[in-house]
């Protein structure tokens, strides 16, 4: 285990362009045996080779990880997850350039070595693709996981271009596998021009939930979140996050943007209200395409809050720290 805070333990911290890129300045492996006892583990997936518009997710885990910011405590959650929970950097999922297929298989290994240490697995993506690896993974846990999607666009396409496996057609592959319980399945923040009927009408006949982003705007994201959580009901849940919810104002680092889409404190109260509400089994974030290094580039910033708001979920639903006299 590499801990790359050590240099600077004397020290208030470590300054943000210094020293191992991790998430967080996170403990760093790549030996599945070092994750036991860990609640929650950070995995790359740097795939885009599937994105139909443009490419460069592929950095989005390293981009993420250098804008993160350290640990420090949750102004309004009142707590620090970080020092809540035991977390671990297991650095990147052993992706293949032009080999797609292969990719998603090293990612469900990777994904599969974090759950088997009993931990929550949150993925950094990459584009929307990855969801049907580490869903997948879960799935062959936990069952069929519930799922509560933030995005722009369904990625329930049976097919996009032709081609059965793209960051258009996860949500689709993951609910005809059987990995997904489409009774369970939530969708918030769609809008846009795409998809069409056909897709549509294959989620009514499978009763998928769908929240568009009128309804958000209309009804409100606490509205919104308490139907979506009834939706969801008990049983695991995987949470994915694709940053094109977001209106191209707050993220405009990604690859299918969508104007008129949520504002970052929104998305960001909803991630930690749901994480913190149901029995969550793992979580990806996709589609961040940086272009700035760190905290400058503001769609990474945002992906990390999503993270961090993730986990901060998870740590208020477990309670005080092991150990902790609270």
């Amino acid at each position: 285990m590499i801990d790359p805070m050590k240099r600077w333990a004397a020290h208030d911290g470590r300054p943000d362009y210094a020293g191992l890129v991790t998430y967080a300045g996170l403990p760093y492996t790549e030996e599945p045996e070092e994750l036991a006892g860990a609640d929650a583990v950070i995995v790359g997936a740097p795939l885009d080779e599937l994105t139909s518009d443009a490419p460069g997710t592929r950095y989005g885990p390293r981009a993420i990880r250098s804008a993160s910011c350290a640990p420090g405590p949750h102004l309004e959650a009142g707590l620090d997850p970080l020092a809540e929970l035991r977390v671990i950097d297991y650095g990147d999922a052993a992706v293949l350039p032009a080999d797609p297929r292969g990719s998603h298989r090293a990612i469900e290994r990777a994904v599969g070595e974090v759950l088997a240490a009993g931990a929550v697995p949150i993925v950094l993506g990459g584009d929307h693709s990855i969801a049907e690896p580490d869903v997948g993974a879960c799935a062959s846990v936990h069952g069929p996981v519930g799922l509560v999607h933030f995005d722009a666009h369904t990625d329930t396409a049976a097919e996009l271009f032709g081609a059965e496996l793209s960051h258009g057609t996860p949500m689709y592959r993951l609910v005809e596998s059987g990995s997904v319980d489409p009774a369970r399945y939530v969708q918030i923040g769609l809008r846009g021009y795409w998809p069409g009927e056909e897709e549509f009408d294959w989620q009514r006949r499978r009763g998928v939930v769908s929240h568009p982003m009128h309804e958000v705007r209309d009804r409100g994201i606490r509205a919104v979140v308490a139907d979506a959580l009834g939706a969801l009901g008990p049983g695991p849940v995987f949470m994915s996050v694709d940053v094109d919810v977001l209106d191209p104002a707050f993220a405009p680092g990604t690859g299918t943007p969508e104007p008129g889409g949520m504002a970052s404190a929104d998305l960001l109260w909803a991630c930690r209200e749901i994480a913190g509400s149901v029995e969550l089994v793992g979580a990806d974030v996709v589609e961040v395409l940086p272009d700035r290094v760190g905290a400058r580039d503001i769609t990474a910033l945002v992906a990390d809050r999503i993270v961090r708001e993730i986990l901060t979920g998870v740590a208020l639903r477990r309670g005080p720290a092991r150990g902790s006299d609270e």
